[in-house]
């Protein structure tokens, strides 16, 4: 098995549709054209076997205000680990390569947890968020009450002490916001 990670402008077409493959699959359906461009322009974990793509991540930067600061955030997406080789590690190596990527180049990462993702990411010591999780939209800041409890955040390479409990904005994008 090989890991590599490339920027989504270095990915081959090819690639980039063996990704989407992935997660269709790993999704059972439910990741549309929106889920798949949030996991677009950023760096992409890949984890290669004699089969092709086993599993994959990005990290792509979004924007969180926290208190009175809007931190760069490496933002989580599309993580997902081929049907036959699920709980051989794949996932964590992926998340691995992404959370230095986090530590090194952003101040704070986050995602939005699945139920079935929430057991490896507190594992790894993300942290679910306790307070408020809104958004800025198109007409001003909305509350996002389907998001809390399952928004996870780690302290990148900037992050001031996070309060758990404090609010979290962050930036506006098509389709589900988190």
């Amino acid at each position: 098995m090989t890991l590599r990670t490339a920027h989504t402008a270095g990915l081959a077409p090819g690639e980039l549709d063996a990704i989407r493959a992935l997660l269709d699959d790993a999704f059972d359906g439910d990741f549309g054209d929106e889920d798949w461009d949030h996991t677009l322009g950023g760096v992409h974990a890949l984890v290669h076997d004699a089969r092709g793509l086993a599993a994959h991540g990005a990290v792509v930067m979004r924007r969180v205000r926290y208190r009175t600061r809007w931190l760069r955030t490496g933002y989580v997406e599309g993580v997902a680990v081929r049907r036959d080789v699920r709980r051989q590690g794949l996932g964590g190596a992926v998340m691995g390569a992404l959370e230095e990527i986090v530590a090194r180049a952003y101040d704070l990462g986050a995602l939005s947890a699945s139920e079935d993702g929430a057991a490896l990411y507190a594992a790894r010591g993300w942290r679910a968020w306790q307070g408020p999780v809104l958004a800025l939209g198109p007409e001003g800041v909305v509350r996002l009450p389907e998001e809390e409890g399952g928004t996870y955040v780690r302290s990148g390479g900037g992050t001031p002490d996070l309060d758990l409990e404090g609010e979290l904005v962050f930036d506006w994008r098509d389709g589900d916001v988190l």
